[in-house]
Parts: structure tokens; sequence; C-alpha cells
């Protein structure tokens, strides 16, 4: 089936969608489905995000990528929370990411980046492993943003943006293994990263977007209440990954 662009996932859990009830409901989908309505074009979705990646595993990603066919137009990284878990070095770690950047921006495509999301959200890590936790990964996402700035990338800060959410309503945007994400968990997450995908790619057909962090709320919602609903909040949890798909504009 044709297609006019090419969006492929890299990372980890969180890109694949792990906690979510259908593939309907992954990041990705969500993203490819906010930006044929946003742009009007028919979105090529793959992924090479693999469940429980360190940015050790980008590089492989990468070159998986460059195995399967041509470089994608678009590529999106969520990556972090596994090198905090795995307590990999934290400059380390970033260099990583980094250098997975560069590639893909020498191929052509744009690339935004989810940076480490917030460990002090997630309240079944007991004290003080959890503060501690956090200030590793806050400290990750700053030196991720430097690096994929660097590299050409825009890097999203989900940790600053999306925590309010999680203390606020974790029974909402938690799955059932309360780690990760719910369905309700990755639309917020989608709803930060379209407006810098959309930007990057020269579709986005509102206001200017300001210097992040990008989702100041007003503005995403702004963008959301045009796209309307995105998915359907359901609670059953799943491992699978969308095969490429095409997502045309409804």
């Amino acid at each position: 089936m044709p297609f006019d662009l090419h969006l492929m996932v890299f990372g980890d859990s969180t890109a694949t969608g792990y906690g979510c009830r259908t593939a309907d409901e992954v990041p990705g989908v969500l993203l490819a489905r906010g930006l044929a309505e946003e742009s009007g074009k028919l979105i090529r979705l793959s992924t090479k995000a693999i469940v429980g990646a360190t940015s050790k595993g980008l590089s492989g990603q990468v070159d998986a990528m460059f195995v399967a066919g041509p470089p994608p137009d678009a590529a999106v990284i969520m990556i972090g929370a596994n090198d905090i878990t795995a307590l990999n070095g934290l400059s380390a770690s970033a260099r990583r990411l980094g250098a997975a950047v560069q590639r893909l921006r020498s191929s052509g495509a744009v690339v935004v980046v989810g940076t480490c999301p917030d460990f002090g959200v997630i309240k079944e890590i007991p004290q003080p492993l959890r503060w501690a936790t956090r200030s590793r990964g806050l400290r990750l996402a700053r030196a991720q943003a430097a690096a994929v700035r660097t590299a050409g990338g825009l890097p999203v800060p989900l940790a600053d943006l999306l925590s309010p959410n999680f203390l606020q309503a974790p029974e909402v945007m938690f799955s059932e293994d309360r780690y990760h994400p719910s369905a309700a968990g990755y639309a917020l997450a989608a709803n930060q990263l379209l407006p810098a995908l959309c930007h990057a790619l020269g579709e986005w057909t509102g206001e200017t977007v300001p210097d992040l962090p990008w989702a100041t709320r007003s503005e995403v919602r702004a963008l959301t209440d045009r796209l309307g609903p995105l998915v359907k909040l359901l609670r059953r949890r799943t491992t699978g990954v969308p095969a490429p798909i095409v997502v045309p504009a409804s």
C-alpha cells in the first residue's frame, strides 16, 4: 500500500506500548493517527522497539532499520527507564542515545525523543529507593536532552509533562502492573510527543510551536481537540507490537 510518510518507533517497553490492551492503544499508533489527521497524509508505521531495551540496544535497533529497508521520514525514541534500573552510567547512556539520534538524522529522518520518565510517580517503589531512582532519572533526562539537541533531534521532557497527571490519577494512568502506563497514560504521552513530531516534519498547521517544554497544556489540548478521541481506554494487558501499517487521515 502506498504511503506519504514513514514513521518508525525505537526504544523500550514504553515505545512498544507494554501495558496496553490492544494495538490501537500503543503510542506509535496514536502518533501515526495524529500525524495523519494533522497532515492529511498516509502514514506508514513500523517499530524496532524492544521490551526491556536500554540505550545499549539502540544501536542494534538502528542497525535493524537499515537492514529492513530505506530509513523512515521520522523517528520517535522512548528510552531511559531501563538504564536507571540497570544502573547504567548516566553520561554513557546519554551519549549512546545521542549517537543513535545522529545516525538517524544522518539518514535524513527527523527525530523526536521522549526522555526518561519520572520514577517518583511509581508509589510501589519504596522510599528511599524511589527518591534515589527519581533523582537519577531526572539527571538522565537532562543529559539525554542535551545529547539529543546536539545530535539534531528534538527532546520532549516526559517527566516534567506527565508527572502531575500520574500523581493525580494513578489508578487511571498506570496499567495493572502499576509500573507501565495504561492506555490512558500512553495517550497522554502521545499527546505530548505529537506537536514536536508534526513541527519537525513541517506538518504543524496551528500556531508557532514554542521552545520546549512543548506541552503547556493549553497548546496540547488545542491540537488534541482537533484530532478528536485517539483511543478507547480499556484495561486488558498485552505485550504485542503492531506490524507495519499504513494509517490514512480520516
